[in-house]
């Protein structure tokens, strides 16, 4: 199963198609995801909002009197429904308009109370979420660039994102829908009781005998439903993954004739979908008539016993009416009491999975008072380096290198080696276990750690181009550049004639993955970048094996002139382009096993004269190694 394929169907928070609920079930939704200390969770996550007190006191009060005002007018109705009922069956009595008028007009005065307390309500809950969200949303970004380069190394970018967007924002919608909808909910259902209390206890008893009964029948349905919701989700992941490879490997399956295949397989995932959205959405379907069914009843048995007590005298029959609206008022705040209570679970977990992230092992502080290079001269000095990526299993035990200004370094060896590894202890996106790295004698231990990957300068095998103009991507080097400052750069670089050659020239947009341009072109524009930045030190891994040998000469001209005065450290895939190198570090298993110049290492016969000679093997074919 592909990336997409995972992370398409691993969607937490229980929804149907396209991320909402199911269709068929108002109020319902798949299982939620569990926390795992649910207690403690809510517990920090209310902590975020307690700066907003008094907010959440407005909020409550709110809610209460929208909620009885809301609730007084099936009482008030019920006064003008007896008005109107003794106007017209009592004898000589003639019906009281004026009383009537006097009653709407109240019915009305509530309806707009109720209204206008429930709009606050939603406006300062609005507020307070928000801030809420904003403050932690700021504390995760700032978390996320104090982690170590190791916490992103262990995890999936579809991850990370989904922790700070996904769960976000279930975070969000939550505090500002489902809080205000449980409080209303809860103080409805209380308040409606107590009204149906005061009309009649014999009638109050009937209508809550059918709530139980109500529950069990949606509980064992809801169980059935959720089964197939589960199910649906799962294959709706399964069809968009096969959809996103096919779409971006037809090449491939054309060549090798597998539309068919692909087709079939298309057919067999989309028929499971089918059938398993099918009974989702019937199943789910079901439960309003049942519902409906039960509620029904209900309201027969209270509209007989109401009828016998009116005939009795012991109630009015507005009381009558009025009960009945209360029976209906409680049905849907408990079932949306319910359905919250599963929001709520599934929002704890996402904020779970939210601190998880703010309780994470920070990188080392950087120093109180860090030390900085005034006019850095790029000499460096590995000195009894040991480094594990588990302390451990160690993969560096003791590595002494020495780089004097100016000097170009390569760094070979197999894949596994440790080239990168050595970079990036270089850089500080990883700290030494023992020994110490030195730049012109400082310890980088002691340095800030922008102020010293600003003495780098990276043109990496994996191209990184933003959605923007050419002209925006080479200032990305260095901020404040001027217009002649960027174009030199790409003169330096060689890239300034195929610039040229575009429509929109340095206008020129490019889209998200920069392929409207060739790879050597995109090369090119790194390179342009970092001669824009001007650094002491440069870090090259080369990355001419995917260009055509033209487009290769380019670029190693390119990468020669932004060579030229620097101390460069050059990861080399192709030995025959690191001959001229003054050090060439030879590591195998986290250790340089041979040091030395091109003739000086072909001379000792060891592992790098294998190296390149392995290169050049088959009648001097050269081949990629690294």
């Amino acid at each position: 199963m592909s990336q997409s394929q995972k992370q398409s169907g691993r969607k937490s928070g229980g929804f149907g198609p396209g991320g909402g609920p199911g269709h068929g079930a108002p109020g319902m939704r798949m299982p939620a995801e569990k926390a795992k200390d649910f207690k403690g969770t809510l517990k920090r996550l209310m902590s975020y909002m307690r700066p907003f007190r008094v907010q959440l006191g407005s909020v409550v009060l709110m809610a209460v009197l929208s909620t009885v005002f809301a609730i007084l007018t099936p009482k008030v109705m019920g006064e003008a429904t007896t008005k109107l009922f003794e106007g017209i069956m009592i004898p000589g009595a003639a019906i009281d308009f004026d009383a009537i008028g006097r009653i709407i007009v109240y019915l009305l005065g509530l309806y707009l109370l109720s209204a206008l307390f429930s709009y606050f309500q939603q406006y300062l809950m609005a507020d307070v979420s928000q801030k809420t969200v904003y403050n932690l949303r700021k504390q995760v970004n700032d978390k996320l660039s104090r982690l170590p380069l190791k916490y992103y190394d262990a995890r999936t970018h579809g991850e990370i994102l989904s922790r700070v967007t996904n769960d976000m924002d279930n975070i969000s919608s939550t505090l500002q829908q489902s809080m205000t909808q449980l409080i209303t909910s809860i103080l409805t259902i209380i308040g409606v009781i107590v009204m149906m209390l005061s009309i009649s206890p014999l009638m109050t008893l009937i209508a809550v005998l059918t709530i139980p009964l109500s529950i069990v029948a949606i509980t064992s349905i809801a169980k059935r439903s959720q089964q197939q919701f589960v199910r649906q989700q799962k294959e709706l992941g399964l069809l968009n993954g096969h959809v996103e490879e096919m779409y971006t490997g037809h090449t491939v399956i054309k060549v090798f004739g597998r539309e068919q295949k692909s087709l079939e397989q298309f057919d067999e995932i989309n028929e499971r979908l089918y059938e398993a959205g099918w009974k989702a959405q019937f199943i789910s379907g079901v439960i309003m008539p049942i519902m409906s069914f039960i509620g029904n009843i209900g309201y027969v048995l209270v509209a007989v016993v109401g009828g016998i007590l009116v005939l009795k005298g012991q109630i009015k029959i507005g009381d009558v009416q009025a009960f009945i609206q209360y029976t209906r008022q409680l049905s849907h705040p408990i079932s949306q009491t319910a359905n919250i209570a599963n929001i709520i679970q599934s929002t704890v977990a996402s904020s779970e999975r939210v601190f998880e992230v703010l309780d994470e092992v920070e990188e080392i502080p950087d120093p109180a008072k860090p030390v900085d290079i005034k006019e850095p001269q790029g000499v460096v000095s590995f000195n009894h380096v040991r480094f594990g990526y588990e302390d451990q299993a160690l993969l560096i035990e003791d590595m002494n290198i020495h780089a004097a200004k100016g000097q170009t370094i390569a760094i070979v060896g197999p894949t596994g080696a440790g080239k990168t590894t050595l970079i990036n202890l270089l850089m500080r996106f990883y700290e030494v276990n023992g020994g110490s790295i030195t730049i012109d004698g400082v310890n980088i231990a002691d340095m800030n750690r922008g102020d010293l990957r600003s003495l780098f300068g990276m043109v990496l095998q994996d191209t990184w181009l933003f959605n923007g103009t050419i002209r925006d991507n080479i200032g990305y080097g260095r901020e404040g550049a001027t217009e002649e400052e960027i174009i030199q750069a790409a003169r330096t670089a060689h890239a300034d004639h195929f610039i040229r050659t575009l429509p929109d020239g340095y206008d020129t947009i490019l889209n998200e993955e920069a392929s409207n341009i060739s790879q050597g072109q995109k090369q090119l524009l790194t390179i342009a970048r970092a001669v824009l930045a001007d650094p002491a030190i440069l870090i090259l891994d080369e990355a001419t094996s995917s260009v055509d040998t033209r487009t290769e000469i380019y670029i190693q001209k390119a990468m020669n002139e932004l060579m030229k005065g620097r101390t460069s450290f050059v990861i080399a895939h192709r030995l025959s382009t690191i001959k001229d190198a003054d050090i060439i570090l030879v590591m195998n298993h986290g250790s340089v096993i041979e040091q030395g110049t091109h003739d000086e290492l072909l001379a000792q016969d060891g592992f790098y004269a294998d190296l390149y000679n392995s290169q050049f093997s088959k009648g001097g074919f050269e081949l990629e190694v690294g």
